[in-house]
């Protein structure tokens, strides 16, 4: 008699458990019929402004160049566009650094030079590549390597909180040097020391 007993009483809880179950996918199923999935995506989301026509979103930067009157960099602002990714704001930057001052100062690094590309890699190390014209259509003396070199680094790590040290390639490659002075060889930190106050 105990074990019809546990029979029944397992029967009755699969029925009702079967029910509830029943019901669950009903309502599960149901409930998805009325569902604007838009609103519910447009309640969770917020928009991004559209930018006005013709207008492009800009990003105010500080680039580091040289001054006739003394030996260390000076800060210019400049606007480039924003986005899509820091290495992509890293390439204008250095273009407009190529491009020039417009205060008459002195940009370290001659007209001609291509930037190829700026890679940043997860551990804040930015792989500038530069076309081979860098180290062969220029000729480096001491200082105006030096100069240049941390122009392109604190020009970098100042700008771009992802950016903490500078490497730089030449067609993709290590090289020893630009001019025979400065070791390329190693990824640089800022020195702020060679910046004007």
């Amino acid at each position: 008699m105990a074990k019809i007993d546990v029979s029944r009483k397992q029967a009755v809880l699969l029925a009702v458990l079967s029910l509830v179950l029943l019901v669950l996918v009903i309502l599960f199923f149901k409930g998805g019929e009325r569902e604007d999935i838009r609103h519910a995506a447009e309640r969770g989301a917020v928009k991004a402004k559209a930018p006005d026509a013709g207008s492009v979103p800009t990003r105010t930067l500080t680039l580091f160049f040289l001054s006739d009157g003394d030996d260390l960099l000076h800060g210019e602002k400049r606007d480039i566009p924003a986005g899509p990714s820091p290495s992509r704001e890293a390439e204008r930057a250095l273009a407009e650094l190529i491009k020039g001052s417009a205060k008459l100062l002195v940009s370290p690094l001659p007209p001609e030079v291509q930037v190829r590309q700026v890679f940043v890699t997860r551990d804040g190390i930015a792989h500038v590549d530069f076309g081979r014209e860098i180290a062969e259509k220029v000729s480096w003396g001491s200082s105006s390597e030096l100069s240049a070199v941390y122009a392109v680094v604190d020009t970098l790590v100042f700008n771009f909180k992802e950016i903490k040290k500078v490497s730089i390639l030449i067609e993709g490659m290590e090289r020893e040097t630009l001019g025979g002075h400065v070791d390329l060889t190693r990824a640089y930190r800022p020195d702020y020391s060679m910046v004007a106050k």
